[in-house]
């Protein structure tokens, strides 16, 4: 059963509901079918995590000076040399650990461009410093490594940071909407269905924070909160309830004079069953549509705090920060190392737009 179908599945009067016929609406829509293809293909990638990224190693931080600012598709060979405690280290982390926190590297790798076996040691030419040599016995394995994207100039690897960095970008606008839909349903809800000095109270609450601009809210709270991974969560959700509880209060005002509701009330139900379990189960569909658009402007939000440094701090990875430590190689030849980030910012909140607007299309009865 798919997530449309689940949200059609609504009580009291048919306005907006996500029915089969708007779900086949939804279908011959290509740009909407491809944005949340595109939408789960990043979720997917930030799921799996370090399981599926070529640095493993947590945040994806292992740093190589001496392969700083490698060009994408550029191959280095490693020399991976035991050292003690590597096995108990190994076992200590399980699936879940390691897709959700990764696992530090069981052996030391150092990069070399040249190496020479004899019965018992080995001799490698190192790409930094001078020539050494080791036992067999230490000897895990050489191997090559293909950098894709290439590495930044502390030579970490690109690719992986990318794939973590979509992680951080999801996680802060899935749960800064699931903030602001905690407080805008609530408060539009209560705003329209008591009415009178409540419904003034409420709007004059909403008022003043839609006059604050939002970046600058954004950073007052997280200054509050301090600078973190949460506290960048709580921030962006404090300042994007706003919109959805205009919407919400327009639309209960619409339901709560109807037939349904009037018999709701005749019955003697609490006025929280009403609300919630008869009204705002039809308010879904321009629920949805708003969450969408606010999801994109919450990955934005989250990525301009990063590029500021008030946003999710090192060594973690986002997409913002790679922008904000590779933008002076934008006139160099190593553009890419901001450019990539940019698109994929780009890509994703374009996605989350168009999923809005074919969830619009697709919820609007008079078409």
């Amino acid at each position: 059963m798919t997530l449309l179908s689940l949200i059609g599945k609504k009580k009291g009067t048919p306005k907006g509901s996500l029915d089969s016929m708007a779900w086949r609406r939804f279908r011959r829509n290509p740009l909407s079918v491809a944005s949340l293809v595109v939408i789960g293909l990043f979720a997917l990638v930030a799921l799996l995590g370090y399981l599926i990224t070529p640095d493993q190693t947590p945040y994806s931080n292992q740093q190589y000076l001496e392969l700083a600012t490698l060009k994408p598709g550029s191959k280095a060979t490693f020399l991976c040399l035991n050292e003690e405690g590597a096995a108990e280290r190994q076992h200590r982390s399980s699936l879940l650990g390691r897709m959700a926190h990764g696992e530090p590297l069981p052996y030391t790798a150092i990069p070399i461009y040249k190496y020479e076996e004899t019965a018992d040691s080995l001799r490698a030419w190192p790409v930094a410093g001078e020539p050494f040599s080791v036992e067999q016995s230490r000897v895990v394995q050489v191997k090559t490594r293909t950098f894709v994207l290439g590495t930044d100039r502390y030579g970490r690897d690109v690719l992986s940071m990318m794939m973590i960095g979509s992680r951080v970008s999801l996680s802060v606008g899935f749960i800064a909407i699931l903030i602001a839909l905690a407080i805008g349903v609530t408060l539009g809800a209560l705003a329209a269905y008591h009415g009178g000095w409540v419904d003034n109270l409420i709007m004059w609450f909403i008022n003043v924070v839609w006059a604050i601009p939002t970046v600058l809210l954004v950073i007052a709270i997280t200054f509050a909160l301090g600078k973190g991974f949460w506290q960048i969560f709580v921030a962006v959700g404090l300042t994007m309830w706003v919109d959805i509880a205009r919407v919400v209060r327009g639309e209960v005002m619409s339901l709560k004079e109807k037939e349904f509701v009037e018999a709701t009330r005749a019955l003697g139900f609490r006025t929280g069953r009403i609300i919630f379990r008869h009204i705002l189960p039809n308010t879904v569909g321009a629920v949805v549509v708003i969450a969408a658009s606010n999801f994109a402007s919450a990955i934005l939000l989250e990525a301009g705090l990063s590029f500021l440094g008030i946003g999710v701090q090192p060594p973690m990875p986002s997409w913002g920060m790679m922008v904000k430590e590779n933008y002076g190689y934008i006139l160099l030849d190593s553009a890419y190392l901001a450019l990539l980030p940019g698109a994929a910012i780009m890509i994703i909140v374009l996605a989350f737009m168009l999923l809005a607007n074919g969830l619009r299309d697709a919820l609007d009865v008079k078409r």
